[in-house]
């Protein structure tokens, strides 16, 4: 199969960041890339969903960063909670 050059921008922070990790798993990101595209046409779309999170989402984030969601002793005590 023939292969095409192309350019690309990417951040330089997250460029660095992204071939560290691929590194770890054996991919450069030319390979990482091209594992993209096939999944691109494998999908007939991206390969993950895309959308604005909901405003449940919004609220459990602003907890998160707020610091001011809920704490549990134990992963016990997370179940019995979600169980009530």
């Amino acid at each position: 199969m023939s292969k095409t050059q192309t350019t690309i921008r990417v951040e330089e922070k997250s460029y660095i960041q992204a071939k560290e990790i691929l590194s770890k798993i054996g991919l450069n990101y030319s390979q990482a890339i091209s594992v993209f595209n096939n999944m691109i046409v494998l999908n007939k779309g991206l390969p993950f969903e895309l959308k604005l999170p909901n405003q449940d989402t919004i609220q459990a984030f602003e907890e998160l960063k707020n610091r001011k969601g809920k704490t549990f002793k134990n992963v016990d005590e997370l179940f019995a909670d979600l169980d009530s």
